[in-house]
């Protein structure tokens, strides 16, 4: 995911509670700095401030972190010589997507009979649905060009 200037990510959304990995090709790369650290914090408090050394690659500095819950990712960027990349002091800032609750499974939370129950049917009417595509695909078209023979059985 390439946000702006020279900073991506390894994932298509920044969801706050998971994991992700900057990749920062910015100015002090070009410049060939040997050390730079990650200034960031969440929300518009910068609440959980923290600072984290990247690591040096050939695409540039990486870093994983944590993204933890609030509005917005707030970062900026610092080499050993106390210089700052702050996206000409605006701040690196971008919007936190909150977890969809409703696709998590509590392992904890025993599952219900009529839960496992409305499973197994749209289970079982999603094989209805894909045997019945399967057969209008296999039969529609001999159908119209009239190549479609009936069986008829031999007993009779």
């Amino acid at each position: 995911m390439e946000l702006t200037k020279n900073i991506f990510f390894n994932t298509d959304k920044l969801i706050e509670n998971t994991d992700v990995k900057l990749s920062y090709t910015g100015k002090f790369f070009q410049n060939n700095d040997e050390e730079v650290f990650m200034h960031y914090g969440f929300g518009n408090d910068w609440h959980s401030l923290n600072d984290v050394k990247m690591e040096k690659t050939e695409l540039g500095f990486q870093a994983e972190f944590h993204l933890e819950e609030g509005d917005t990712f707030n970062f900026c960027f610092r080499n050993s010589n106390n210089e700052w990349d702050n996206n000409e002091g605006k701040n690196y800032i971008f919007p936190l997507e909150k977890v969809q609750n409703e696709l998590i499974v509590l392992e904890d939370e025993p599952t219900s009979i009529g839960r496992a129950k409305k499973l197994r049917k749209s289970y079982i009417w999603s094989k209805k649905i894909r045997l019945a595509v399967y057969k209008i695909i296999t039969y529609l078209p001999k159908l119209i060009s009239g190549n479609y023979k009936k069986r008829v059985n031999e007993s009779e």
